[in-house]
């Protein structure tokens, strides 16, 4: 390791690291308990191992190209940077040939490789609720792997990565990836959906929608609260721990070393600390307020002004944390009821609205209040600006979320795949099996015969 400073320095930024994915995995639990809590009684089972089976298959895929394609494709779309799996000489943090295998002389990459896979089960569980109790779960699969190992993979490698081109081009600035990781979800959920359509019963015979409310408030509001708790990992892994200067040429300034965003720019894990729970609470006020008290939303709208604010986090004042967590949550909430109401789109649990309106709306928010704001330490990078970030958006909500989802979909409605059939979203999810649907069927038979002897 070098000197005793190098060791301490990689001893402390390894265990950071693997803090950061024990912390992470509570969000996944929360989606878990927030998802069943969400479904009706007959639809748990299969709602959670939908969602918990994306753990192995997205795990593995992005340890075969997942992880490959981020360092890959920096350079925008299909332009290949040279790289394979020896990627030694592609930067800080970048993982060596060895990176997968135990490797005495690297012992970062694998802690960060996981940081990034744990953000990539984070993708896919938001498609994950928002299509509960009428998905096929193998169609999920397909999915939940086309997310969480392929496309927000690449907008990470344009986006989040400290040389991608559209921070070099576009000043576009998402340090705790209100876009990245949110906002294309969303857009993927809303794809999904359109093809996949409502739950039976969803909508009225005039086109009035029903509200299905969770069927466990307890379940929900847990749930929510360990995704809050899960963020703090998620957050403190969208940063690097220690950087030395001389390391990117100098250019942040100052004789010790500092904690950098993912592009590398300084910031402080106090003042993320305080916008994270000044964003929080604008967000549960704003929820509370704009459903007129409702649990669901008021836990959700915490979500939200987190997701909206965590574009700017790195360098906001904590009152514009608020007021933009708030601000996002109000936009996210009036666009969950309109796109409802106006197209009949049924998102169960406000994925699209929580992660995928939130998002977008942060990103372009954060291009006006850091308009001019250095989106590198790296000379030639544009500043941030409103124009691209607005773009930054479109991209990450719709070119690489909203059109996969949607043409995946497509696909796979076209083989028949993607939905459950209507007996079985009936008689519900957790009766999928030939031999328990015809023995349920039997027992409902028995009960209506049993009932008309007794007439």
């Amino acid at each position: 390791m070098g000197s005793n400073l190098d060791a301490i320095t990689t001893v402390f930024t390894e265990f950071y690291y693997w803090l950061t994915v024990a912390l992470m995995f509570l969000i996944h639990v929360g989606f878990c308990m927030y998802e069943v809590g969400a479904s009706r009684r007959r639809n748990h089972m299969h709602t959670l191992l939908k969602n918990s089976m994306l753990i192995p298959l997205v795990t593995i895929t992005f340890f075969f190209f997942g992880w490959w394609i981020y360092w890959a494709f920096p350079n925008g779309p299909f332009i290949y940077k040279g790289l394979g799996l020896d990627l030694s000489m592609a930067g800080p943090n970048a993982p060596t040939s060895d990176t997968m295998a135990t490797n005495l002389s690297d012992r970062i990459t694998g802690v960060f490789w996981a940081a990034f896979l744990l953000f990539s089960w984070t993708a896919a569980s938001i498609v994950s609720g928002s299509v509960i109790e009428r998905i096929n779960s193998g169609a999920f699969w397909i999915l939940a792997v086309l997310i969480g190992s392929g496309a927000w993979i690449i907008d990470a490698s344009w986006g989040w990565h400290y040389d991608g081109w559209m921070v070099k081009l576009l000043g576009y600035h998402d340090a705790y990836a209100s876009g990245v990781i949110h906002a294309i979800a969303g857009g993927f959920a809303l794809g999904v959906l359109v093809v996949l359509g409502p739950r039976l019963g969803k909508f009225a015979k005039n086109g009035t929608p029903r509200d299905i409310l969770p069927h466990n408030p307890w379940l929900v509001c847990i749930g929510l609260f360990l995704i809050y708790t899960g963020f703090w990992g998620f957050y403190v892994a969208c940063n690097v721990p220690l950087i030395d200067p001389a390391a990117i040429g100098g250019q942040i300034t100052g004789e010790t070393w500092t904690a950098t965003t993912i592009y590398l720019t300084p910031t402080t894990l106090g003042a993320i600390t305080v916008n994270f729970l000044m964003s929080l609470s604008g967000g549960m006020l704003m929820g509370y307020f704009v459903s007129k008290g409702n649990a669901f939303w008021t836990y959700s709208g915490g979500l939200a002004g987190i997701i909206t604010a965590s574009a700017g986090n790195d360098l906001y004042h904590p009152i514009q944390a608020m007021v933009i967590g708030a601000v996002g949550t109000y936009l996210a909430y009036k666009l969950h009821y309109w796109v409802e109401n106006k197209f009949k789109i049924d998102d169960a649990v406000g994925a699209v609205a929580v992660h995928g309106y939130a998002g977008f709306i942060g990103l372009v928010i954060c291009g006006f209040v850091l308009w001019g704001h250095p989106s590198s330490t790296y000379e030639g990078y544009a500043a941030i600006n409103p124009l691209g970030q607005f773009a930054g958006a479109i991209i990450m909500f719709g070119v690489l979320g909203f059109l996969p989802g949607y043409i995946a979909s497509r696909i796979l409605h076209g083989f028949g795949l993607l939905r459950i059939p209507k007996q079985i979203e009936l008689m519900g999810l957790d009766f999928a099996t030939e031999r328990e649907e015809a023995a349920a069927a039997a027992d409902v038979r028995a009960a209506e015969k049993q009932l008309a002897n007794n007439n």
